[in-house]
């Protein structure tokens, strides 16, 4: 038994061969493994915490765009800017609108006439157009009320001494700055008399007994203040010398 050969393992697959592969499968298979797609790779999911956060930003965006809108607020509106032609700057060759092109909405030209025609000056009459001035300077009045017991200023303007043509009187006119109005008028009678004011050598007190500038004869305490001493001097001398004519032509006319 010792004798009896062994059976040799190479020579059995030499002479069995068994299923082989051919070269052209070889490289295919080969190249099917190497080609084959890798797995993606997976993103890591974001945490609870950042979805949290996101979800409360966008809530609050929006509670605040609702706010503004509520109140008149919100984005900004831009506004749509036309585009102005860069070679007509005058703007003559863009299209005119459609009211302008329609001829029935264009408004006629009409031509009102007046009826009346104010061409006639009128004349205003102050009762002195038959007067010649004999003085005038400024000054400011003032009148003693009785009730209050006090001095009012009466108004500031020209003091002026006025002569009559035809019969030769002459009175005192004075009237307010701007508004004209006459706040003295009375006859320079020979029972006035002149006084000066305590205190001033530029003012001076007298009484009319019928003065009209309200419109009814009153009695009236006056007192006038100049700008300077010089100036109530001058006055005082024309106050005189129309009180000696007026005395003259009332003792002619009795």
């Amino acid at each position: 038994m010792s004798d009896t050969a062994k059976p040799d393992p190479s020579a059995e697959q030499t002479a069995a061969p068994g299923a082989t592969l051919s070269k052209d499968e070889t490289a295919k298979v080969t190249s099917d493994v190497t080609d084959a797609p890798k797995p993606a790779e997976e993103k890591p999911a974001a945490s609870a915490a950042e979805t949290v956060t996101n979800a409360a930003s966008t809530a609050a965006s929006a509670v605040k765009d609702n706010v503004f809108s509520m109140f008149g607020g919100g984005p900004k509106k831009e506004k749509k800017e036309e585009a102005d032609d860069v070679d007509e700057p005058s703007g003559a060759s863009k299209p005119k609108a459609a009211d302008d092109e329609n001829p029935e909405n264009e408004e006629p030209d009409v031509e009102f006439k007046p009826i009346v025609h104010l061409t006639e000056k009128v004349d205003v009459k102050t009762n002195e157009e038959l007067e010649e001035q004999t003085f005038k300077m400024r000054a400011k009045l003032f009148k003693f009320d009785r009730e209050s017991r006090e001095w009012k200023e009466r108004g500031t303007g020209d003091v002026r001494l006025l002569k009559h043509k035809e019969n030769g009187k002459t009175r005192l006119v004075m009237r307010r700055d701007k508004t004209l109005k006459v706040c003295a008028n009375h006859y320079v009678v020979p029972d006035m008399k002149l006084s000066p004011n305590v205190g001033s050598d530029r003012s001076w007190v007298w009484n009319a007994a019928a003065d009209v500038s309200e419109g009814e004869p009153e009695a009236q305490t006056l007192a006038i203040r100049f700008a300077n001493s010089e100036n109530a001097n001058l006055f005082k001398e024309a106050f005189i010398k129309a009180q000696q004519e007026n005395e003259a032509l009332f003792k002619a006319s009795e």
